[in-house]
């Protein structure tokens, strides 16, 4: 598939004020281009946060959780299995708990198994909840609960109060529970969209800390310092891939400092020795695709309680046990994922992608719990958007198996809203459904699935122009040549980069001095730039890429720094090679 090249540029804003105020002009132009129009837009400390006020019920839910603290009202988090999820239900717990220490509270969690229970707080869940010790008199939803009609109605029958903390786009009709906190739900002042489910939670508290603050019981030196809780946050923010809007950058810039500075909580400690990461020098990327998949890899393949005991342990030698079990989980979780993706790739085999504006695949052998990281790879390889079922556990009303479908979409196309469409044109195809514009998840009847094949694909190629379907890689123009060094890698490492606020992609001319394959699997260079006079070797990589390169050819590639015996020294990771026409 052919890609077009375009340069990401911001025609409206200038650069010139951020280097008068001693900003890198490298690091100027890519945040202007990024959005960023002002010297104050890029202090990314604590006290530019949103207030939590901005945040519907967060004052109301406050003042109940206060009298709950006091009432000794036992509270019980319903956790959601992923790593968002996982670091939400750590934030309550751990939050709570250090709130209400002088109430003696003792906050439980309990974490649903998707395989057998389904999604979210289902009547299932708030049946098995009621039956924990000491039954619980309030239920709090961590990145969850926004279209759990059916368990919150459950509860409410058993007189037990449901507090909705989500952040995924509702429905049409919400669930009837005391209190919803969600930025995305209608009449929502808080500015911020993007926030993610462990956001949501860690602004409750803030809420609740200030409640409990004019209520005497602690002032502004007595008071917990819930910016203890921020690694999860930032953990739990990028894992999710949320967008990086400001207030969220805000958010995981504290709590990737606290890791820096060796201030984290034993688990995070812990995911990073077993993942290979050096804390020290931890960026997003070391979140997003070191951590976050062994977290991941629980909730997948098992259960979530063992994710968030590693995370709420309290001894680093506890934690590294749980740790462990996490990464042979995560392996485990590689080695499925990839004999999904080779049955996949044969049943594409026969298929002229170029004709379709969709995928929609399923096999009776693939496990539900992998298939989103799968549709995820699909998605990367066709530049589709794809949804990927397998076989649930429970029968759905006509006694066929239920399938469960995990969903990813390419930008242009609103994967949720597309689903809502086909499920308000077809009122018996769609079991249940969730989630974003990029992501979602769904039910269906299995006798459906080649009626939702056909409505998907057809539905795809209203909303989808060709030219949406052309891949482009974005990118930041080309990098001088003496640019390309270790302390301007060093300077990009420590930004703040992810999804909507994207990594910086340069592109350059190269004469290719040496080239080899390192474990068969990644091709390794020595590369020359071929403007300017520096000819200065510069080491590069390609992951996954094992087809050697011309003498001179024209690339895409990120500027990272590598640590050789202790010495940082730039490296260039590249994305993809062009021909001189492109």
């Amino acid at each position: 598939m052919t890609m077009q090249l375009v340069e990401r540029k911001n025609p409206s804003c200038s650069a010139e004020e951020l280097v008068a105020h001693g900003i890198h002009p490298i690091l100027a132009k890519l945040w202007v281009n990024r959005g960023i129009q002002s010297i104050e837009q890029t202090s990314l400390e604590l006290k530019h946060l949103i207030p939590p006020q901005a945040l519907k019920n967060s004052s109301a839910v406050a003042t109940y959780l206060a009298d709950s603290l006091v009432n000794h009202k036992n509270i019980l988090i319903i956790a959601d299995y992923d790593c968002d999820g996982a670091n939400a239900c750590a934030v309550g717990l751990l939050g709570l708990e250090e709130l209400g220490k002088s109430y003696g509270t003792k906050i439980h969690f309990l974490v649903p198994n998707r395989f057998t229970m389904g999604y979210g707080l289902t009547p299932e869940v708030v049946d098995l909840a009621a039956q924990q010790t000491p039954k619980p008199d309030i239920l709090i939803t961590v990145d969850n609960g926004i279209a759990s009609m059916a368990g919150v109605a459950r509860a409410n029958e058993l007189g037990i109060a449901v507090i909705v903390t989500d952040h995924h786009l509702p429905a049409d009709e919400l669930p009837a529970a005391k209190f919803i906190i969600n930025p995305n739900q209608a009449e929502c002042s808080f500015s911020s969209k993007a926030l993610a489910g462990v956001g949501v939670i860690f602004y409750i508290l803030l809420a609740l800390r200030s409640e409990l603050r004019s209520r005497g019981v602690f002032d502004l030196e007595t008071q917990p310092r819930l910016e203890t809780l921020l690694d999860f946050v930032a953990l739990g923010t990028v894992a999710d891939v949320a967008n990086l809007d400001r207030n969220n950058r805000i958010l995981v810039s504290a709590g990737i400092r606290r890791m820096r500075n060796g201030q984290m909580h034993p688990g995070i400690q812990a995911l990073f020795e077993v993942s290979g990461r050096d804390y020290q020098k931890s960026n997003t990327f070391d979140l997003g695709f070191g951590l976050g998949p062994r977290l991941n890899a629980a909730g997948r393949l098992a259960d979530m309680t063992l994710g968030i005991k590693c995370l709420i342990s309290k001894d680093l030698f506890e934690a590294r046990k749980y740790a462990k079990e996490l990464d042979t989980m995560n392996r485990e979780r590689r080695e499925i994922e990839g004999s999904m993706q080779e049955t996949a790739l044969i049943n594409l085999a026969d298929i002229s992608t170029a004709n379709t504006y969709s995928l929609c695949m399923f096999d009776t052998s693939w496990h539900q719990g992998v298939i989103g990281i799968l549709a995820s790879r699909l998605k990367d390889k066709y530049h589709r958007p794809v949804i990927v079922f397998a076989p649930g556990e429970e029968k759905s009303p006509s006694g066929s198996i239920v399938l469960k479908g995990s969903g990813r979409s390419i930008t242009g196309f609103h994967l949720r809203d597309a689903i809502d469409y086909i499920s308000k044109k077809n009122p018996e195809m769609i079991l249940k459904f969730g989630g974003h514009a990029m992501a979602a998840g769904l039910s269906i009847d299995e006798l459906q699935l080649e009626a939702f094949q056909l409505a998907f694909e057809e539905i795809a190629k209203d909303w989808i122009d060709e030219d949406t379907l052309h891949r482009k890689l974005v990118h930041d123009g080309e990098l001088p040549s003496e640019m390309i060094n270790a302390q301007l890698a060093e300077q990009l490492s420590n930004e703040i980069w992810g999804q909507g606020f994207p990594e910086p992609v340069f592109t350059g001319k190269f004469k290719v001095i040496k080239q080899s394959l390192l474990k068969e699997k990644h091709l390794k260079l020595e590369l020359q730039a071929l403007d300017g006079e520096m000819k200065k070797n510069i080491l590069g990589i390609w992951f996954g890429h094992t087809e050697l390169l011309p003498p001179q050819t024209h690339l895409a590639y990120r500027l990272l720094v590598d640590h050789y015996l202790g010495y940082p020294r730039a490296q260039v990771h590249i994305e993809a090679a062009f021909n001189d026409q492109t």
